[in-house]
């Protein structure tokens, strides 16, 4: 069994993230956008990924993490479900061992399907749960949430 803290501190110790699922249109309140702005904040070089989109939020997007010049060593993933597998599969293919399924309220990004596939090809995939739950990115919203989250399931203690 893996610990969540022990798991969020590893995948935040990566300095290259991509964010696949960042939006467009940022003014709906997508966490994918939220998460993207707080780890640049932090110091982070971070790619947005979204197969639809040019640019966001000012900067460049990329349509694949496989477009990301020079690569990352961690993909969160903030997409609906029936997307994520494919980030996953894509990670796989690429090298990638750390990925995160983004999951506070409802399902987020969280797919059975695609943490067995990642597992079952070595990487570590963090099925729940927000990065901003954590330092060096966390606040004392997400730090709440997090408490809260964990008594329902949504949040894993440990996976």
């Amino acid at each position: 069994m893996t610990k969540l803290r022990d798991a969020a501190t590893d995948f935040l110790s990566q300095r290259r993230i991509a964010v696949a699922g960042v939006s467009r249109h940022p003014e709906g309140g997508h966490s994918a956008n939220g998460i993207y702005n707080r780890l640049k904040e932090r110091g982070y070089e971070v790619f947005a990924v979204n197969p639809n989109a040019d640019e966001v939020e000012g900067d460049p997007c990329y349509h694949s993490v496989s477009d990301i010049p020079g690569g990352v060593e961690a993909v969160l993933v903030s997409t609906a479900p029936d997307m994520s597998e494919s980030v996953v599969r894509e990670c796989v293919e690429l090298g990638i061992t750390r990925v995160w399924l983004h999951r506070a309220f409802g399902p987020g990004s969280m797919s059975t399907d695609a943490v067995e596939y990642g597992k079952a090809n070595g990487v570590h995939v963090i099925p729940g749960g927000c990065p901003l739950m954590f330092d060096p990115t966390a606040d004392t919203g997400h730090k709440v949430m997090k408490a809260f989250l964990s008594l329902t399931g949504a949040v894993p203690r440990d996976f």
